[in-house]
């Protein structure tokens, strides 16, 4: 037992732990915000109920549903919480459900005295999809053992970053891309520390994740000043607007910053690989010299690029499909799909994102050469450590 509390050193999680509260108070800092209001909910709330009753179904004798049921709802949340209501449910395909007895659903109601305003707004989805998530995280740590623990801590550490740092810097007005690029260097740093720990081999992976990323956006920059397509030629443009005159929302950053976000994965994915294999490889070949390195690298990380650079196109592409269909639908002609805005964002984004992943590769291999064969002993004790 002593042997063990002399081995444990705290002193090497004080910085961590300074780094950590210095994050928490960013934070906490930056969620001091008030918000415009750009619709007024005064009165309005949503809440939990169960469908207890179907006063009045819109089911067709063809399995269809038009118009609104009316139903019963026994709320479990809010001021009328334990009373039952009669609210209506659309047929529609954004708003509504389908209503059943024992359904949970959101009830969108608005209560002033006696009068009670209100309206099925979807299924209550809250508790399975935090099973889900759950699930994955279980899964995660189950198979992935402390390594999965770490992945899974790395992200809902990626999840609070875009949530209650990116998100509060670019409604302050901050330039969206380079927020983007902060968020995305310190989501990297933290991640490969969570993985790899204080090693070169975190260096490595997380200076060619950042430069893939930088990469990414310039080539998208570039993209947009060559075509003409930049983030103000996104589909819900509209009520963006309201966001730019109200809130002083760099609204055109918008579609190069979650460009960046996207891409952040596959980059992290190719750094750390390509810094492991060079760090078993110097491992294995202590004398291997530096330029006999940069090589093994660059056969490792051409291997690589054939799929990944597949991943991010395949990825955009996917989330283009009901467009992709609408157009093969209408027997749009050539020069119409191509010269489309929606076509053209997707296309910038696959391309820049996998350029990104492509132009990393040679970033990580060229800097895990330069630090792997330092000429010193310690670096190649650190180097056999970081194999491991």
């Amino acid at each position: 037992m002593k042997h063990m509390t002399q081995r444990f050193d705290w002193k090497r999680w004080i910085p961590p732990l300074v780094l950590l509260a210095l994050f928490l108070l960013l934070v906490v800092r930056l969620n001091q915000v008030d918000k415009v209001p750009l619709v007024s909910r005064e009165g309005q709330t949503f809440e939990k109920g169960v469908v207890t009753e179907i006063l009045q179904d819109n089911l067709q004798p063809n399995g269809t549903r038009v118009g609104e049921q009316v139903v019963r709802v026994r709320m479990t949340s809010g001021e009328l919480e334990g009373q039952e209501i009669e609210t209506t449910s659309s047929a529609g395909f954004l708003f509504g459900a389908p209503c059943t007895v024992g359904m949970r659903v959101v009830v969108m109601q608005s209560v002033a005295g006696d009068t009670v305003v209100s309206s099925v707004y979807s299924q209550d989805r809250e508790f399975q999809i935090i099973c889900f998530v759950l699930l994955y995280l279980l899964a995660l740590c189950l198979i992935g053992g402390w390594q999965g623990a770490k992945g899974a801590l790395s992200l809902i550490f990626t999840f609070v970053c875009i949530i209650w740092v990116y998100l509060p810097m670019v409604y302050r007005g901050w330039s969206p891309f380079w927020s983007a690029v902060l968020v995305c260097a310190v989501t990297a740093v933290v991640s490969m520390w969570l993985l790899g720990g204080a090693t070169r081999k975190t260096l490595v992976a997380t200076g060619g994740t950042v430069a893939g990323v930088v990469m990414a956006g310039l080539f998208a920059s570039f993209f947009s000043f060559s075509t003409g397509v930049t983030g103000w030629n996104v589909s819900d443009i509209e009520s963006l607007m309201s966001l730019w005159s109200t809130s002083g929302i760099q609204v055109g950053g918008l579609l190069f910053s979650g460009l960046l976000i996207s891409a952040l994965g596959a980059m992290m994915d190719v750094g750390m690989s390509i810094a492991s294999a060079m760090a078993e490889i110097q491992a294995q070949t202590p004398d291997i010299t530096r330029r006999e390195l940069f090589r093994a690298g660059m056969r490792v990380g051409r291997d690589m690029m054939g799929t990944d650079s597949n991943t991010l196109i395949l990825a955009f592409a996917g989330g283009s499909v009901s467009i992709l269909v609408l157009d093969y639908a209408y027997d749009l002609p050539w020069l119409q799909i191509i010269n489309s805005n929606n076509i053209a964002i997707s296309i910038m984004q696959g391309l820049s994102g996998s350029f990104g992943v492509i132009l990393s590769v040679p970033a990580t291999v060229l800097l895990a050469a330069l630090l792997y064969t330092l000429p010193s002993r310690k670096a190649t004790t650190d180097i056999a450590a970081d194999a491991q």
